[in-house]
């Protein structure tokens, strides 16, 4: 794609970066097929191909975001499967970074939408403020019907996705030694949502870590990874609490990977080298931090995993994340973790398509999200799995949230395969269902 960009524009490296990402693209098209929102409705500028055209006009033009910009723009989820399917290599996911931003800097949104938005830019990544308001939704949970009757459909969706039991405290920072040997040392991110949503899950990758030797430490200072608001354009916030984890994890001697649970997480903890390439101060470090960082299941992928003698033989309907197939290519290590486990692994149709999650997108868009989440329960559902797997705990909650069928992270699944507790989510499940005999014994 030919560029006008001016030489005064270049000299801005955020300019630099998203000029040749336009330049790369063919407009072949190839990107259309497989993102959810053009699959949805055929629009051509709710398609990656579309999108780039109304980047590429703003910010060559140099002018504010329209409300038409912002409105497609907002409509991406970032699920970044154009960047899989693409054949020139297209980075999709750095161009509309660069473009939420400059909607931040220069559109100026509805009130209702603005309080919105920095509501949960003020509350999501603080685990304390998030517990808070997650009482408050819990105690409000049965007006959702009559909020989404009324056309609050925003308020009804944050409702509707909270879940049914009070929030968890946040872990302190601290160290679980290694059970034996120590063969190695890493850091686990909490997190700002894992912890309070689903503390089972981090607890699941502690176990299952230090049964095979591994040092896990919970390092003091570490917290949000910065993407929810990274994805809310909200730059200077995203790099803050990006400093602040590399200042945490750079503290912390000795560590072989940083692991992150959250696949969401993930992605942005391994871009940290490029959002931080202009700071002089933390350059070098977080591009060190950058290629430490793995998801739970890439490094479990490199352990000497056994199943246990009672390994469970359930019938897993594997969900990939798209922020770990698209974001990080990590595909085959969890279905193969889980197949060795002794769990019969079914993949998903359509499986390259989001469920409608991505952060705080099914909330900001609860209509497009709600028709993703029930074409992929929907698919889930043929394969009459026993329980669905994940490596996200966004498209946990919001497939969990459409199904009967448990929904659990696929560490979870790994941890009580080699000789830790039934998933309580599982348990649960199996107790009132009689999914099978020892599901239900844990």
């Amino acid at each position: 794609m030919q560029t006008s960009f001016t030489l005064a524009q270049l000299a801005d490296p955020h300019m630099t970066a998203s000029e040749k990402i336009l330049r790369a693209c063919v407009h072949c098209g190839f990107c259309t097929a497989t993102c959810p929102t053009y699959v949805l409705d055929g629009n051509e500028l709710d398609s990656p191909r579309g999108r780039i055209y109304l980047i590429k006009d703003m910010l060559e033009a140099d002018r504010p975001a329209t409300a038409e910009v912002a409105r497609h723009i907002d409509r991406c989820l970032s699920c970044l499967a154009c960047m899989t399917t693409c054949p020139s290599g297209v980075h999709y996911m750095h161009l509309v970074d660069h473009a939420r931003v400059r909607i931040e800097d220069t559109y100026r949104r509805p009130l209702t939408e603005r309080l919105l938005r920095a509501t949960l830019a003020k509350v999501m990544p603080y685990p304390r403020r998030f517990g808070l308001a997650l009482i408050a939704a819990l105690a409000a949970k049965p007006l959702a019907p009559l909020l989404a009757a009324l056309g609050l459909k925003r308020l009804a969706a944050i409702l509707h996705l909270t879940p049914r039991r009070l929030p968890h405290r946040p872990r302190a920072p601290q160290t679980f030694p290694a059970v034996g040997d120590r063969k190695g040392r890493v850091a686990l991110l909490s997190g700002c949502v894992n912890d309070v949503l689903a503390p089972q899950i981090n607890a699941a990758a502690i176990r299952v870590l230090t049964r095979h030797g591994i040092e896990v430490v919970l390092a003091e200072g570490a917290g949000c990874c910065g993407s929810l608001v990274h994805h809310l354009g909200r730059e200077r916030e995203a790099l803050a609490q990006a400093r602040a984890n590399i200042d945490a994890w750079t503290a912390t001697a000795g560590l072989d990977a940083i692991l992150i649970t959250a696949s969401g997480c993930g992605t942005t903890v391994k871009d940290y080298g490029f959002m931080l390439r202009t700071d002089p101060a933390y350059a070098k470090r977080a591009a060190r931090v950058a290629s430490l960082a793995k998801d739970i299941a890439e490094y479990l992928a490199g352990l000497p995993l056994k199943p246990d003698q009672n390994a469970p033989g359930l019938a897993v309907a594997y969900h990939s994340a798209c922020s770990l197939q698209h974001g990080q290519r990590v595909t085959r290590q969890p279905k193969e973790l889980l197949a060795r486990l002794g769990f019969v692994v079914k993949d998903v149709a359509d499986g390259h398509l989001c469920c409608g999650s991505a952060g705080t997108y099914n909330i900001l868009q609860p209509d497009i999200a709600r028709r993703l989440r029930d074409r992929k329960v929907g698919t889930i559902e043929r394969l009459r799995a026993d329980v669905i797997a994940a490596g996200n705990i966004g498209c946990m909650t919001q497939i969990a949230a459409g199904t009967e069928l448990p929904a659990v992270h696929t560490v979870e699944l790994i941890d009580w395969a080699t000789g830790g507790p039934c998933p309580p989510t599982l348990r649960e499940y199996g107790a009132h269902a009689a999914l099978r005999p020892h599901v239900a014994a844990g």
